[in-house]
C-alpha cells in the first residue's frame, strides 16, 4: 500500500523576498566605522538595491564599540546611527551582528578579556549581555534594523567548548535581545557548524537553540574533489538544517583568488537554486564588494579575502552580481514566499548516530553526512526530489526509503523499516564496514535476518574487494533489465574496502539474488515483506562514491537508486530524461505549480521533459516550453499547466 506523500520542510520568516548580502564598506572594512564615510556607503548600498538584495548584514566590530567594561564608544555608536539613516532612507534594512571578534581570518579581542573564557566565566557573560542589550536598546526601534544576529562563526573566536556552556552563552545573549526591548528575528551567527550537520564537535546544537532563535542560519565555503558535491554543499547544509525554523543561507561565496568570475558565476548559481529547492528561504551572500586595504589586516596577512566581493573596489559589478539580479528575479514571478516545497515519496535516513550515543569512534560520525551527501545526491539526480529524515525524529513512512552505507542504527529503527516494508514500502539498505575499525562491520541486531540469508564474515577480518566492482542484474528490476552492469569504482579508507558475504546457496522463499558481483557473489538481494519488500546491497557504493574523485561524471548508484524508485512507484512526476539534470519543484498557495530543471553538469543538455498525461510545462513569461537545452550549470524554472 502506498505511503502519503511525505511534506519537506522548508517554513518562511517573513512574507517579503529575503535576500541580503554580507557587507563591509569598501572604505574601511571592519574598521570602518572608525572613520565613516556615509558618501560611499550609500553609494554602496544603492548598488546593492539596484542588484535585487532587500537588506544587509552588519557588524558591530567588538573591540570598537565596546572599549571597556561597561562603555560603549559614542563614536562608533553614532556612525551606526547613520548607517541605519542611509539604510532606511534607502529602503535596504539589515540585521546587526553584536559579537563580531572574530573576521576574515583574523581574531580581534576586546582588550579587556585577560583570558576569560566567553562561555562560561560570569564578568564576560554579564559584558556581552551587557552590549547587546544596550545595542538594542539604542538601534531595536529604528524601521531600519530587520533582526539581530548574535555573532559571526563564534568559535572561530571563541573556540570550541561543551553544550552546557554554549547553552548557558546563547541564553544570555538572546535574553539581552529580549530584555533590550526587541522582538524582531533572531538567530546566533554560528554557521550551523553543529554535530547534526557535520559530525564533528563544536559544542554547538540545533537542537539547543530552537526555542531562543526564529532562524537556522548555515555558512557554507566548501573544498572537494567533485564538482556536483561542491556546487550543492550548502544546499545540503540547509537540507540538514531542517528544525523546523525557517533555515537562511547566511554566508557563502568565493574570492577571485580561488575562483574565476565564470566559475564563480556558476557556484552562485546552483547554490542559490539547489539551496532553494532544499528548503532555504532566505540568502546572504559573502561579500558585497572588494577592498583595496592592502596594508590592513586582515587582508595584509589574508589578502584572498580582497576580493570575495560582488562589486570590485571601484564600485563596478561582477559577473556573479548578475546572478543575484537573476535569482530575484525568479523569486519574484513565483511570488515565492508564498510558495513550500513540493512533497516526496523518498526518504534517505540520517541516522541519530551522527551527534548521539556514547562510545563511538570520532570517525564514524562524520561519515555519516558525507555518506549521506552522496545518497541525497544520487537521489535527486535520480530524479526523487529525496527528504532527508532524522532517525531521532518521528518518522512518517515512504514509499521508498533509502539507508545508505550504514554502520550505525538503533534496534528499534531496524524494527520500524520492517514494519515499513510490510505495510508496502521498499527500503533500501547498504551494508558498511565503517572507516575506523572498531567492531569493523554494521552494527545491526540481525544481519542476515536482514539479508534473508546466512554471512560468512570472520570476526575481525575484512572481505577484501576490486578495485573496481562490477554488477550485472540477475532479475530485472524497475528499469534495469536482465544482463545490464552497474560499475562503482572503490575508494576510501582501507577499513571501509570491504563486503558483506552471503551465503546464497539456499534462498528461502520470497529472497532472490538481484545482482551478483564479477566473482559470482551475491552483491544485492531483495527479501519480500508483506506488501513490500527489503533490499540489500551488501557493497558500501555511496561511500565508495562519496570519497572518490569526480564520481559524478559515471556514478551508478543513482541508476540503482532510479529502478528502486520504479519498483516502489516513487518517482517523481515530472523527469528531464538526463540524469544531469536535477528535477524538483514549489507549490504556490494559490495552486501554481513550479518545477525547477537545474543542470548540475559543465556540458550543454537538451531537455524534453516528461509529465503526467494532460499536462505542459511554460516558461515564466508563457510561452511554451516542451523542448529546451540547459547550458553548463545552468537552470529554467518552468510552470506546469492542465491543458484543457
Amino acid at each position: 500500500m502506498s505511503a502519503e506523500p511525505l511534506d519537506r520542510p522548508g517554513p518562511h520568516l517573513d512574507s517579503q523576498v529575503i535576500l541580503g548580502v554580507n557587507y563591509w564598506s569598501r572604505a574601511g572594512g571592519p574598521f570602518m566605522w572608525r572613520a565613516y564615510d556615509d558618501t560611499v556607503v550609500r553609494e554602496e548600498l544603492r548598488t546593492l538595491v539596484d542588484a535585487g538584495f532587500t537588506m544587509t548584514r552588519s557588524f558591530l566590530f567588538w573591540p570598537d564599540f565596546h572599549p571597556e567594561p561597561g562603555v560603549i564608544d559614542e563614536e562608533r555608536m553614532a556612525a551606526y546611527d547613520r548607517f541605519l539613516a542611509a539604510s532606511e532612507e534607502l529602503g535596504i534594512p539589515t540585521i546587526p551582528t553584536f559579537l563580531v571578534g572574530h573576521m576574515s581570518g583574523e581574531d580581534w579581542d576586546v582588550p579587556w578579556r585577560d583570558g576569560r573564557d566567553l562561555y562560561t566565566d560570569p564578568f564576560m557573560l554579564e559584558q556581552q549581555g551587557w552590549f547587546i542589550r544596550r545595542v538594542v536598546e539604542r538601534f531595536g526601534p529604528s524601521p531600519a534594523v530587520y533582526g539581530w544576529l548574535v555573532s559571526n562563526e563564534f568559535t572561530n573566536y571563541a573556540g570550541q567548548s561543551d553544550p552546557d556552556s554554549v547553552r548557558l552563552w546563547a541564553e544570555t545573549c538572546c535574553a539581552a535581545v529580549r530584555d533590550g526591548g526587541s522582538d524582531k528575528p533572531l538567530s546566533l551567527g554560528d554557521g550551523a557548524w553543529t554535530m547534526e550537520l557535520s559530525g564533528r564537535e563544536s559544542g554547538f546544537r540545533i537542537r539547543r537553540q530552537l526555542d531562543l532563535v526564529d532562524f537556522i542560519g548555515p555558512h557554507s565555503y566548501p573544498m572537494g574533489t567533485d564538482q556536483v558535491r561542491v556546487h550543492s554543499s550548502a544546499a545540503y547544509s540547509c537540507e540538514l538544517a531542517q528544525f523546523g525554523l525557517p533555515v537562511i543561507l547566511e554566508e557563502f561565496g568565493v574570492p577571485d583568488a580561488l575562483s574565476s568570475d565564470a566559475a564563480a558565476s556558476d557556484l552562485y548559481r546552483q547554490s542559490f537554486h539547489l539551496s532553494l529547492l532544499a528548503g532555504a528561504t532566505g540568502w546572504m551572500p559573502w561579500n558585497n564588494t572588494d577592498f583595496d586595504l592592502w596594508e590592513q589586516d586582515p587582508y595584509r596577512h589574508h589578502p584572498f579575502e580582497l576580493r570575495f566581493g560582488l562589486t570590485r573596489a571601484d564600485g563596478s559589478p561582477k559577473q556573479q552580481l548578475g546572478e543575484v539580479t537573476a535569482f530575484r528575479e525568479i523569486l519574484d514571478r513565483v511570488d515565492f514566499p508564498r510558495t513550500r516545497r513540493e512533497a516526496t515519496r523518498t526518504s534517505i535516513l540520517l541516522p541519530s548516530f551522527i551527534d548521539q550515543h556514547p562510545r563511538i569512534s570520532p570517525e564514524e560520525r562524520p561519515a555519516i553526512s558525507v555518506v549521506t551527501h552522496h545518497a541525497y545526491l544520487a537521489a535527486q539526480r535520480a530524479g526523487l526530489a529525496p527528504a532527508i529524515v532524522r532517525e531521532l525524529d518521528e518518522l512518517e513512512r515512504t514509499d521508498l526509503v533509502i539507508v545508505p552505507s550504514n554502520k550505525l542504527i538503533t534496534a528499534p529503527t531496524v524494527t520500524l523499516l520492517e514494519e515499513w516494508a510490510a505495510a508496502g514500502s521498499h527500503v533500501y539498505w547498504s551494508w558498511f564496514s565503517g572507516v575506523s575499525g572498531s567492531h569493523r562491520g554494521s552494527w545491526w541486531p540481525d544481519v542476515a535476518a536482514l539479508a534473508g540469508m546466512p554471512h560468512t564474515l570472520r570476526y575481525g577480518l575484512r572481505e577484501p574487494v576490486d578495485d573496481v566492482v562490477e554488477w550485472t542484474v540477475t532479475t530485472p528490476f524497475g528499469s534495469l533489465a536482465a544482463g545490464e552492469s552497474l560499475l562503482f569504482p572503490v575508494a576510501g579508507s582501507i577499513e571501509a574496502r570491504h563486503m558483506l558475504p552471503l551465503d546464497d546457496s539456499a534462498l528461502p522463499e520470497g529472497v532472490e539474488v538481484l545482482a551478483r558481483d564479477q566473482r559470482g557473489r551475491a552483491a544485492l538481494v531483495r527479501r519480500r515483506v508483506g506488501d513490500g519488500a527489503v533490499y540489500l546491497s551488501t557493497y558500501s557504493i555511496e561511500y565508495f562514491g562519496a570519497t572518490r574523485e569526480h564520481s559524478s561524471r559515471d556514478d551508478d548508484v543513482l541508476r540503482l537508486y532510479a529502478a528502486l524508485a520504479a519498483e516502489a512507484g516513487a518517482a517523481g512526476e515530472v523527469a528531464s530524461g538526463d540524469d544531469r539534470v536535477v528535477v524538483d519543484g514549489l507549490r504556490h498557495e494559490d495552486g501554481r505549480r513550479f518545477t525547477w530543471f537545474v543542470n548540475v553538469s559543465g556540458d550543454t543538455v537538451p531537455v524534453t521533459p516528461t509529465l503526467p498525461a494532460g499536462e505542459s510545462l511554460e516558461g515564466l513569461d508563457g510561452a511554451p516550453a516542451a523542448q529546451f537545452e540547459l547550458e553548463p550549470f545552468g537552470v529554467r524554472v518552468l510552470e506546469r499547466r492542465t491543458r484543457s
